[in-house]
């Protein structure tokens, strides 16, 4: 599943921290099974009830009231759009790919990623018009004991491919008639599980999980993931516990959920009366003849879980793998069980190029049919884009701009210690998929399709376009912008206030930086406005303006629309403050050792006011220290997650809180400490004016680390 922590901001917050604190397949109950007949898993011509099609109805739900949407130009699909978008495959003419070359190619780019980025092992499937064109494994799946990839044995998790899985169910029920994407998704919930409004007006659809719509905000550290399978959960429970608020109305902007994936796999196992994992299996893996794919775990039995992952497939299961100063490291497994549908899949390049074949192929492989033509064509076509030219979600697959003009469609995974993308090019009857099990291996899986389909079918001109734009209308684009995909509150929101920032500023030839995820792209306008092209690659850059300002843009991969943040809101001031509460609370307590017995002379409330700042100078830089030795630590992504809430920053956290309350105190006696006694049992006007701006900084960095959700030590 799609990670949205990088921590790029770690050497940030630990600038705080050093200044003040030094200054699925087959398993137990699923037994191998022969592939069904055609007949058996054809998509039906009319609606199938289910003996019980719902387990516990849940109350009547209001229909969905017709809405206005305040942004962007969303595309919705209907069934005659999809009917009339060429439900049969797309008719390839471009030449097939040369195996020989492609093999040296791919072996070449392979090598030097692994070397560079110190990979383990990569597992590699390139289809094309129906036939295996590379399979290849490189690398080891296992250090200890020497074993090696294996394209057609060796698992790899493939995390948010995961959701492709639970996108082809769904589907089947919608063509079914068992499920309609434009019904609240209440309907088709158990009643502990139905969407609170929670001031909004219209109910969440299922066209909005599928589309990432839905107005979630996005939470992850502490739950997404478990290391210890006695903390496993199932999927139902998890969904009850880690529900997340709904920050605004659903089908206005992206942000990639996670949880609203699982949800919707929840409302298929409530619809099906079957549990995800065996719907998914029946539905999906079986028809498809998948033999090494599951979305169950390898992990001991327990009788309120599914069944754990079959012995066999665990046998040939990958080790995950970080990176360290001494080697390679193997880690314990991560557990996703809890929201399977968003995550939980392993399988191998052989599989997925089988999946893949099956997907270019209008649904059907080896003469069955696992799903209709016209859902086919959905996975095919916009459901929604943002704003024109913008990419967007097709029936839950990534819009996928490619070089050359080409247009893709699949989906990219991660989970803690592996990275995968799987991609489609229907034009050029191409499927790519690679993963690697080496938590520094996110680059290669994120560039190698593209860099295939550059390579053979749209080589990059040697010399970028022009810039169409002057560097003073560049600079109308230029700004701070911040992620809709984060939460929205506590020490999480804070988090992710600090590494969900995008910056674009204005280059001297017109075009546009952008800085993302710590990583810098160029980017050049168009032909159309507010649409800039990248300089280098594939994909396009779209702002989007209101009352003739630009106030956000979109990623160039769908995950989310940035959003334009102020000056009082963005990093710079919280830093600017940052430092000077620290310098302020280190100036106090020096003043505390170095101060005259003679200059000392103090009415009892200028006594307290003292005692007061001491107290909150000293709160303050515990803080600060927290959170410089939080951030010390967060490149190690496994132990932010796994142990979320950190300590150190709920220390940081509860100090803060105290020091803000203190610091309110101390204004309310500012006019007294002012007033003071006689002139020899008072203050100097110095140390009074020291005392007032002291406490105006502390209140400043107070009402910052308020509206950033700092202070809110117990919701994290």
């Amino acid at each position: 599943m799609a990670l949205r922590l990088s921590f790029k901001a770690a050497a940030l917050a630990a600038l705080i921290g050093s200044v003040f604190f030094g200054a699925s397949m087959v398993e137990a109950q699923d037994a191998v099974a022969p592939p069904l007949p055609a007949a058996a898993v054809a998509t039906p011509g009319a609606p199938i009830p289910y003996t019980a099609t719902v387990k516990r109805r849940p109350g009547r739900v209001r229909p969905a009231p017709t809405r206005t949407l305040s942004v962007g130009s969303p595309l919705t699909t209907t069934s005659a759009a999809i009917a009339a978008a060429a439900p049969t495959p797309v008719p390839v003419t471009a030449a097939p790919l040369p195996a020989a070359d492609l093999e040296a190619y791919v072996d070449g780019v392979v090598r030097s990623s692994m070397a560079r980025d110190h990979i383990a092992g990569v597992t590699i499937a390139v289809v094309q018009n129906g036939q295996v064109v590379l399979k290849k494994g490189y690398g080891v799946a296992s250090v200890t004991g020497g074993r090696r990839v294996d394209p057609d044995k060796t698992l790899f998790r493939v995390g948010s491919i995961s959701k492709t899985f639970t996108w082809i169910a769904l589907m089947n029920e919608v063509e079914a008639g068992r499920i309609r994407l434009d019904t609240p998704v209440n309907i088709y919930l158990p009643e502990k599980l139905q969407l609170k409004d929670q001031g909004k007006k219209s109910p969440v659809r299922l066209r909005d999980l599928m589309t990432h719509t839905a107005g979630f905000e996005d939470r992850a550290l502490g739950q997404l993931f478990e290391r210890d399978a006695r903390r496993e959960r199932s999927l139902e429970l998890y969904l009850r516990q880690e529900r997340p608020n709904r920050v605004r109305e659903p089908g206005v902007l992206p942000a990639y959920s996670n949880y609203g994936v699982a949800l919707a796999g929840e409302a298929l196992a409530n619809v099906t009366g079957k549990p995800f994992e065996q719907l998914v299996t029946e539905q999906v893996i079986f028809p498809a003849g998948l033999t090494h794919t599951t979305f169950r775990e390898d992990r001991p039995w327990r009788a309120d879980l599914p069944a754990p992952m079959s012995p066999a497939l665990a046998a040939d299961r990958s080790d995950g793998f970080r990176w360290t100063p001494l080697g390679f490291h193997t880690e314990a497994p991560e557990y996703i069980g809890h929201i399977a549908p968003a995550g939980s899949a392993s399988s191998t390049a052989g599989d997925m190029a089988r999946y893949m074949t099956l997907l270019l192929n209008g649904g059907t492989i080896d003469g069955r049919t696992v799903f209709s033509p016209k859902t086919s064509a959905a996975f095919r076509t916009p459901m929604y884009r943002p704003a024109e030219g913008a990419p967007g979600w097709n029936a839950g697959f990534m819009d996928i701009p490619l070089p050359g003009g080409h247009r893709g469609f699949g989906h990219a995974g991660a989970t803690l210690w592996f990275h995968s993308n799987m991609v489609m090019v229907p034009d050029l009857g191409l499927g790519v998929f690679i993963a690697v099990n080496t938590d520094t291996g996110v680059d290669l899986p994120a560039t190698l399709p593209a860099a295939i389909i550059e390579r053979f079918y749209a080589p990059r001109p040697e010399v970028p376009v022009a810039s169409r734009m002057s560097v003073a209308e560049a600079k109308a684009y230029g700004g701070q912008f911040l992620t809709t995909r984060r939460s929205y509150g506590g020490l999480e929101g804070f988090i992710d206030r600090m590494i969900g920032d995008a910056s674009v500023r204005a280059a001297p030839d017109g075009r546009l930086t952008l800085t993302l995820d710590g990583k810098s792209s160029q980017w050049t306008a168009t032909d159309k406005p507010d649409v800039f092209a990248p300089v280098s690659g594939p994909g396009l850059l779209v702002f989007q303006r209101e009352e003739g300002r630009v106030v956000r843009f979109f990623s160039p991969m769908g995950f989310a629309a940035f959003e334009r943040i102020g000056f009082p809101h963005g990093l710079g001031l919280f830093m600017t403050f940052a430092i000077l509460t620290g310098l302020a609370s280190i100036a106090t307590l020096i003043g505390v050792v170095t101060r005259d017995r003679r200059e000392s002379r103090q009415t009892p409330t200028q006594a307290l006011a003292s005692l007061l700042q001491i107290t909150q100078a000293v709160l303050w830089l515990t803080a600060l220290a927290g959170v410089g030795i939080f951030a010390s630590g967060s490149r190690d992504i496994a132990k932010v997650f796994y142990g979320w809430p950190s300590g150190w920053l709920l220390t940081a956290s509860a100090c803060a809180f105290v020091a803000a309350l203190l610091t309110l105190a101390t204004l309310f006696m500012a006019p007294v400490v002012w007033r003071g006694g006689r002139r020899v049992d008072s203050w100097t006007s110095l140390r009074k004016l020291g005392f007032t701006c002291t406490t105006l900084v502390f209140l400043g960095f107070a009402v910052i680390l308020s509206t950033w959700g700092f202070l809110e030590f117990w919701n994290t």
